[in-house]
């Protein structure tokens, strides 16, 4: 089983990436198991004809003692599978630890044992990285670290961080930095900078996903760019991520 998570800064395209990826990876014949840790749960619309799923922690709440694991887990496009973590309402509890709840409570139910999935994708908000957030990145959650960026300034600064924390977690045998995925958002000197920030944390950039309206009219129809544009040069760019992504995680396993 391969177990990554993809970071970055809020809106820099990182849930779009995950489940383009889970997309991918299911195209391949793959059971991929996409979670989405972030309050805004979010993550899998794409994969639900824009529609947002139950999430955890409302399950939780409204089921109790009478929750299922199936209750948490829906099957969306391509038969990946997905789940939500959610948060409390704003101004109402730590959302980093409802990451840690929403996390648990799949596991104890039995997640993995009982959908054997291939690839799981843990898609996490990395503009503040402490708390239930570097959850994936520890505890044996993932395996391989995924940071997604542009070069503007903010995502960059939350890449750094993003790493860092990382790093940090590193002589526990934790999670390890797989690679940067560049997300153009067309800024001067892009992909040197971004190509430069990878050297400075010890990775390199495995894959570039140009700025593209191919995108933002596949989310307004609640689609993948896979489902949407099949043959566009997004859809081609987010396959190429997506081997990439798994060669770095085959790669790492082999050493």
């Amino acid at each position: 089983m391969i177990k990554l998570a993809i970071y970055g800064k809020g809106g820099i395209g990182k849930s779009t990436l995950a489940s383009n990826l889970s997309v991918a990876f299911a195209k391949k014949g793959l059971t991929v198991l996409q979670i989405g840790c972030d309050p805004k749960a979010d993550s899998t619309v794409l994969l639900h004809k824009g529609e947002a799923i139950p999430t955890i922690l409302s399950l939780i709440k409204e089921k109790k003692d009478e929750l299922k694991l199936s209750d948490m887990i829906f099957k969306g496009t391509n038969g990946v599978l997905c789940a939500e973590a959610g948060g409390p309402p704003p101004g109402l509890g730590c959302a980093g630890r409802g990451i840690i709840t929403a996390l648990q409570t799949i596991e104890q139910k039995g997640v993995f044992q009982t959908y054997s999935p291939d690839i799981v994708i843990y898609d996490v908000l990395g503009d503040v990285v402490c708390g239930g957030f570097t959850m994936p990145i520890r505890d044996g959650y993932a395996d391989e670290v995924f940071i997604v960026t542009s070069g503007e300034k903010m995502s960059m600064r939350a890449a750094e961080n993003i790493a860092l924390a990382v790093d940090n977690f590193k002589a526990r045998g934790y999670a390890r930095i797989g690679g940067v995925i560049l997300n153009h958002r067309n800024v001067k000197d892009e992909s040197e900078k971004v190509q430069e920030l990878a050297k400075n944390i010890g990775s390199s950039v495995i894959g570039e996903i140009d700025f593209s309206e191919d995108v933002q009219k596949s989310e307004e129809s609640g689609k993948t760019v896979l489902e949407a544009f099949p043959e566009s040069k997004s859809s081609k760019q987010y396959l190429n991520v997506a081997d990439a992504v798994l060669n770095a995680c085959r790669g790492k396993k082999n050493d």
